[in-house]
């Protein structure tokens, strides 16, 4: 088991640094010029975008960009802006171009709403999908089941932009069943965070659910049928311990698979539940980044969703080994 994780964490290193290498260069090499943010309508003469430049480095080649970039991730480094120097402590992913701040303090700054908008989610689908799912799979073929698989396939269908703002205009605004939306820090705050995130947590969950469901009691069916689903029961154990103990313990190996993926892509950032319910988080750091041709605040943001992908994929390669006994990791 150590072995393995030893070897899966050395793999994760080197795809992070592939995606950093690969990224750096896409994105610095692109047509991008943020001078022309930065400088906005006042002055931009050719003198003033080339004085900008040679403050940000961009008038170095690309691959000393890229080696200053790396040794400041490892060692810090101190940037030269606007005839200033500024200390980046480790790890130090460079001065956003547009707001003037270390990345990585606006990555802090975005990352507890983003991760209490994910966690409280999870909560509900996984909750809530697994279970009815569960359900479906022991009475499959009953009234329950077939209104389970197609009630999930309508809400599916649906654009989750679509779902996410007539919830907010109907609950809220025309009947006011929930809360306004909002972010509010849960220490200074807790009852303001819990009723600020409620409704993105209930339209998050409810869409979310409904895949969990279908992937569970797809899972479940199969397992039902495994040999030793029938071992189980010829031995005289109970209908509930056979269907929960046994048969939706291996189901869900591959449930475990998408909650994983699903989990990091909430945690880097839901851009339309961000918009929607007017919570900043790192969805819209990086979707304004995108749209202002900051170039550190990208970077910073692909290396964060990579990190994420790789880290909670050998969480779910070494959950595995605990749901199901057949998975033995070497």
């Amino acid at each position: 088991m150590f072995g393995y994780i030893v070897r899966r964490i050395v793999a994760g290193i080197a795809v992070i640094l592939v995606v950093m290498v690969a990224s750096f260069f896409l994105f610095f090499l692109g047509p991008s010029q943020p001078e022309y943010s930065i400088c906005g309508n006042r002055n931009c003469t050719p003198d003033r975008l080339a004085d900008i430049r040679r403050s940000l480095s961009l008038d170095k080649p690309v691959p000393e960009q890229f080696a200053e970039f790396f040794t400041g991730i490892v060692t810090g480094r101190e940037i030269h802006s606007g005839g200033f120097v500024k200390k980046c402590d480790v790890p130090c992913l460079g001065y956003s171009f547009v707001a003037d701040q270390p990345v990585t303090t606006m990555i802090v700054q975005g990352l507890p709403v983003t991760i209490s908008v994910a966690l409280g989610a999870m909560v509900i689908f996984t909750v809530f999908g697994v279970t009815t799912g569960a359900l479906a799979a022991i009475h499959r073929g009953t009234l329950w089941d077939k209104t389970l698989v197609s009630g999930s396939m309508v809400l599916t269908s649906f654009p989750y932009y679509l779902v996410a703002l007539l919830a907010a205009i109907y609950l809220t605004i025309q009947y006011q069943v929930l809360p306004r939306s909002g972010y509010e820090p849960l220490l200074q705050n807790p009852l303001g965070w819990f009723k600020g995130l409620l409704l993105p947590w209930v339209v998050l969950g409810a869409v979310y659910a409904t895949s969990y469901a279908r992937y569970t009691r797809a899972a479940m069916v199969e397992a039902l049928g495994e040999d030793f689903v029938r071992t189980a029961r010829a031995k005289g154990l109970t209908v509930r311990k056979v269907n929960f103990k046994h048969a939706l313990r291996a189901g869900l190996t591959s449930v475990v698979t998408i909650l994983g993926l699903d989990l990091a892509n909430l945690l880097t950032g839901t851009v339309f539940t961000e918009q929607i319910f007017n919570v900043q988080g790192l969805g819209l750091i990086a979707l304004n980044a995108f749209g202002n041709g900051d170039l550190p605040v990208i970077m910073g943001s692909v290396l964060y969703a990579s990190f994420l992908l790789v880290a909670l994929n050998i969480v779910v390669d070494i959950v595995y080994s605990f749901l199901d006994p057949r998975v033995r990791l070497g």
